[in-house]
């Protein structure tokens, strides 16, 4: 039978994301209609405000003009993410690296042998200008660039609620997605285990062909109905809970063109600015801090009085299901499974995933079967590689203020493929042929910033001369472009204020 009308069960940004991934996918075939599912009795978490440049292949596929996204969500520009304190203070006092995201190979040569060698006291970031462009406050891109162009690689951070409601517009624009108001309660299934139908709260059955479960932490149908276990991952990553607090900006406030990563001494917080407001949140082991000291420790970040406040806490589950596809239902989102936002992975895996399953939808229903096990072997290699990289952050840090930094590096806390690449990079600095799998959303360059920012030791080789002297000018050349850099780029405060004002209406 062939597939014709899909039902997308949510409509915040997981469900709006699959709507624009399935609608570009399959405009060309006129008898599949898409519907988006949305509940008035379900409030979006909307926290997710961080993304990675992947996101950029996905709005360009969707046809979303830049311009619009950066005046309708709040929108600022990413450059990375700056990690303060999540090295120990009692030698070096307060501390920072950042995970820039310009390529950590200057002209394309690989320098970290030279920097292990003969870095000195040169932070690892200095292998690119990223950072220190960062540090400047400096916009990613100039007055005369492109959409989805600039001097240097970029991402953004946004309200995630206004960038739903962008995806929906598109959605519905564009590829003629269906936008209906329902709460969805169950479903009914066939003998063979397929859902049938949808059930809502008033009663109503909803028919279609095929399922995508974006329902969020509820997990309507891939939990409740379809049974799929959970995979708990939090034995290796510690945190499970998250107080969210919005900051309003002043209007005398800088926007830094970065997220900020603060460590403490039972989890970390992150601090998200838009052009409105600052999004933050405490994230922390409820097994190493009590709630009341999370709120005081928060309330003091913030520099406010711990009364003037009223967090949302939000439990955190870390792990994903056993299977994201079975049956005819897909997981997407926080359906599929959830990983503290160390490193913006909520919105990335969900559009990897989103995308993977609109390249392999399936067009008749006898196709299901045979993509089944590439999409969830595929999907479970990402998780699995993410859970990694986050614990990387945690386990190579030498804090010992504090229970949750020592309990973070505890060996059975690794996986054996995290225990295995952390043992090679003791002997050889990470190279791409490390990372085999294109299906490692975080590979060697993003491992090279963690690893040296963090201060890893890996044992030095014997370089040529040429070869450092090589990497000396390489060096060089950078701080040359930073000098300069005041004279090419606009601080990122004064672009943004440019866009808006050549956008407004009175403008």
């Amino acid at each position: 039978m062939k597939i014709k009308r899909i039902a997308i069960v949510g409509a915040g940004t997981a469900g709006w994301l699959a709507a624009n991934h399935l609608g570009s996918e399959l405009s060309a075939d006129q008898d599949v209609e898409i519907t988006v599912i949305e509940s008035k009795d379900v409030p979006t978490i909307g926290v997710g405000e961080g993304t990675v440049p992947y996101i950029m292949n996905s709005l360009k596929r969707f046809g979303i003009s830049e311009a619009e996204l950066l005046y309708s969500c709040d929108t600022t520009f990413k450059q990375g993410i700056k990690f303060v304190n999540w090295l120990d203070s009692g030698s070096r006092g307060d501390n920072f690296y950042y995970h820039p995201f310009d390529v950590p190979y200057p002209s394309g040569f690989d320098v970290s042998p030279y920097w292990v060698a003969h870095g000195g006291k040169r932070p690892f970031d200095d292998v690119g200008i990223q950072a220190r462009i960062c540090e400047l406050g400096l916009a990613p891109k100039r007055k005369s660039s492109g959409e989805y162009e600039g001097a240097l690689t970029y991402a953004y951070h946004f309200n995630a609620l206004k960038f739903a409601q962008l995806l929906a517009k598109n959605a519905q624009k564009r590829f003629n997605v269906t936008h209906q108001f329902a709460t969805v309660v169950g479903a009914k299934k066939a003998e063979n285990g397929d859902i049938t139908h949808l059930i809502t709260k008033d009663d109503t059955e909803l028919v279609f062909d095929f399922y995508v479960d974006c329902s969020g932490f509820s997990s309507i149908l891939i939990d409740k109905e379809l049974k799929v276990p959970f995979v708990s991952k939090a034995d290796e990553l510690l945190t499970d809970s998250v107080l969210v607090q919005q900051v309003p900006l002043k209007d005398e406030d800088e926007l830094p063109p970065y997220t900020t990563a603060t460590a403490h001494s039972a989890g970390w917080i992150w601090d998200i600015p838009l052009t409105t407001r600052r999004g933050t949140g405490f994230v922390y082991s409820s097994r190493h801090m009590s709630d009341e000291q999370a709120l005081s420790e928060y309330a003091d970040y913030l520099g406010v009085e711990q009364g003037t406040i009223s967090p949302r806490k939000l439990p955190m589950e870390i792990g994903y299901r056993e299977a994201f596809w079975s049956q005819n239902c897909v997981a997407l989102g926080l359906a599929q499974g959830f990983v503290e936002p160390l490193e913006a992975t909520s919105i990335l895996v969900t559009d990897f995933s989103a995308e993977l399953l609109a390249r392999n939808f399936p067009r008749n229903t006898s196709d299901i079967e045979a993509l089944i096990p590439h999409y969830n072997k595929v999907v479970t290699y990402v998780w699995e590689r993410v859970v990694d990289f986050i614990k990387l952050h945690y386990c190579i840090s030498d804090r010992e203020d504090s229970q949750f930094w020592l309990d973070n590096r505890k060996e059975d806390t690794f996986s054996d493929e995290l225990k295995q690449r952390l043992t090679k990079f003791k002997v050889s600095t990470p190279k791409q042929s490390d990372f085999f799998s294109k299906f490692d959303l975080f590979n060697d360059k993003n491992f090279l910033y963690v690893l040296y920012g963090m201060e890893f030791k890996t044992k030095a080789i014997s370089i040529s001369a040429k070869e450092i002297e090589h990497c000396s000018m390489l060096l060089q050349s950078n701080d040359n472009l930073v000098k300069t850099a005041a004279d090419e780029l606009l601080s990122h405060k004064s672009w943004l204020l440019g866009l808006k004002a050549a956008m407004s209406p009175n403008g």
